[in-house]
């Protein structure tokens, strides 16, 4: 820890800055804690009422003020626990920004995390709803997830198999009220099986002139098509693909699949269910470019709502 206080509270505190909708919405008081031992007492200063914990704010969309207090984790050190010959355990603090997490872990030479380059938001957030992309989830490379339990009042660390990872799903959505993610703990090998053969990773490589790709590479290749997909926040307030792509049994999607040949369809997460393509969906339903008003969806990704405002 730096000289900085290990927390502050703030009254009547703008938030456009911490939603990259950058909507203007306000929080009856703000708590920042860069010091997660400083917890309790910073929970206790803040007082009763509603909590809701913000990332970057990139999977957030604020309709109104919000109630009570809005937590910001401001913890980012970043350590190795353990470096064996085939893996290392890698800590991070909830306030880590999630995409120099990647590009650290790289450049470490670490594998694992590279078709996750480039999602916005924070590590603390990732476990939440099992972020993924281009065939990989974070769930498959976390080791365990550090807790502070509100009921228990007390800090706890959570096995990979307790957090009952899904798709886009954990204990933690279940249980938001329950447990403050303070810290994540992730396993990442020294040499991990790149997965090529998705959206375009493969076609996005042979443009780069990249015949045996690296770890770095694939990283690359994401970041040059999510840039191209998707707006940037900065520019054009958006909380980026958001959309879950639906499951359906598999006798449903055969149905929809003869009625439209076209329909992407990928593994679902047993045999008996398909996933199908959000985007493909909405776009049919012809969503993509719609405006009304100041908000809207992205003429370049029918998953991106955008706000023109």
């Amino acid at each position: 820890m730096t000289d900085a206080a290990p927390w502050s509270l703030a009254e009547h505190a703008p938030l456009q800055a911490l939603n990259t909708f950058h909507v203007h919405a306000h929080a009856p008081r703000l708590l920042r804690v860069a010091d997660t031992n400083a917890l309790p007492e910073a929970l206790a200063a803040a007082g009763d009422g509603p909590l809701l914990v913000l990332g970057s704010g990139s999977n957030v969309l604020l309709a109104a003020n919000p109630e009570g207090t809005v937590l910001c984790f401001d913890n980012r050190d970043v350590s190795i626990l353990e470096h064996r010959a085939d893996h290392a355990i890698v800590r991070a603090g909830a306030g880590t920004n999630w995409h120099e997490l990647v590009m650290w872990s790289l450049a470490e030479g670490f594998s694992g995390l590279e078709n996750l380059a480039l999602i916005p938001g924070t590590v603390g957030a990732a476990p939440i709803q099992n972020i993924g992309a281009y065939g990989a989830q974070v769930g498959e490379f976390i080791h365990l997830v550090e807790v502070w339990d509100r009921h228990e009042n007390q800090c706890v660390q959570v096995e990979r198999a307790a957090c009952h990872f899904g798709y886009r799903d954990s204990v933690f959505k279940h249980e938001a009220d329950r447990y403050l993610i303070t810290a994540v703990q992730f396993r990442l090998p020294l040499l991990n099986e790149l997965r090529l053969g998705y959206a375009g990773i493969g076609e996005e490589l042979q443009t780069m002139g990249v015949a045996q790709p690296s770890a770095s590479d694939v990283a690359n290749a994401v970041i040059a098509i999510r840039r191209r997909k998707l707006p940037d926040p900065d520019v054009l307030g958006n909380a980026g693909s958001f959309f879950k792509n639906p499951q359906l049994p598999c006798e449903q999607v055969d149905v929809l699949v003869r009625q439209y040949p076209a329909l992407p369809v990928f593994p679902g997460e047993d045999d008996a269910h398909r996933k199908l393509s959000a985007a493909w969906l909405i776009e049919a339903c012809g969503w993509k470019g719609q405006r009304d008003g100041d908000a809207g969806v992205s003429p370049n990704h029918a998953l991106v709502l955008v706000n023109h405002g």
